[in-house]
């Protein structure tokens, strides 16, 4: 039983000079919902990439599933969804499904469960290009689900949707770690982060701390996401004076 699903080790990244991750080290626990939060270029995406392969490493390592990030045996263990919604405009709902089901080798039953789980059954034979932004993000999360992944990398999926959705999709993250999938959601709305399991928080390439919700706001003396963070803010700002 591998405890930690993604263990990143002195993780540097230098793109065009500069650096977008230094040193981090993390351990992603498995079955459970981790999130992933930080103002937006902090370096959550860049961290997500390199999690599921697609990101040059200056230096240090990243282990997903207990193998090196990126290797072949991972393609169908990692589900992911980017914050641009990753889908054809020109196929309906419906048709993007089935054709990313066939990419992966999902059962005909498996398109129907995803369809479902993200709430897009109104909308399977509406072209997506002329969904909403939300909607698309939607039909990207349901691909992303297909098969049987292991891990779920989800890159802000909640922007765009509307409250009761987003309580929604955030149910559903609960119910899926439950079950035994391991999830890593980034946003940069501090009010998801109560939802989450682990808290990973960055700011300016690197993790100021990892704990939980409550473990959190009781290190920091404070009663809301967003006063811990900047909280932690203050801290390390302090630290490098």
């Amino acid at each position: 039983m591998i405890n930690s699903a993604v263990v990143c080790e002195s993780l540097t990244i230098v793109r065009g000079g500069r650096t977008v991750l230094d040193r981090i080290d993390v351990e992603i626990r498995a079955a459970a919902v981790t999130g992933l939060l930080g103002p937006s270029g902090c370096g959550k995406t860049t961290l997500m990439r390199a999690i599921i392969g697609t990101q040059r490493v200056t230096s240090g390592t990243v282990t997903v599933l207990g193998r090196p990030a990126g290797v072949a045996q991972l393609r169908h263990e990692i589900g992911y969804a980017s914050q641009q919604a990753s889908v054809y405009d020109d196929l309906t709902v419906a048709q993007n499904i089935r054709y990313f089901a066939s990419a992966v080798g999902a059962p005909a039953r498996d398109r129907e469960r995803v369809i479902d789980q993200v709430g897009l059954r109104p909308y399977t034979d509406q072209l997506t290009g002329r969904l909403s932004g939300g909607q698309r993000s939607r039909v990207s999360l349901a691909v992303a689900m297909l098969g049987s992944p292991r891990l779920l990398v989800l890159d802000e999926p909640t922007v765009g949707l509307d409250p009761l959705l987003r309580e929604d999709l955030w149910s559903l993250f609960g119910e899926l770690a439950k079950a035994g999938l391991t999830l890593l959601v980034s946003s940069h709305v501090m009010d998801e982060a109560e939802r989450c399991d682990t808290l990973l928080l960055m700011r300016e390439a690197r993790v100021l701390t990892q704990a939980s919700p409550g473990a959190l706001m009781q290190r920091t003396g404070t009663h809301t996401m967003d006063a811990a963070f900047l909280r932690l803010v203050t801290e390390a700002e302090q630290a490098s004076a």
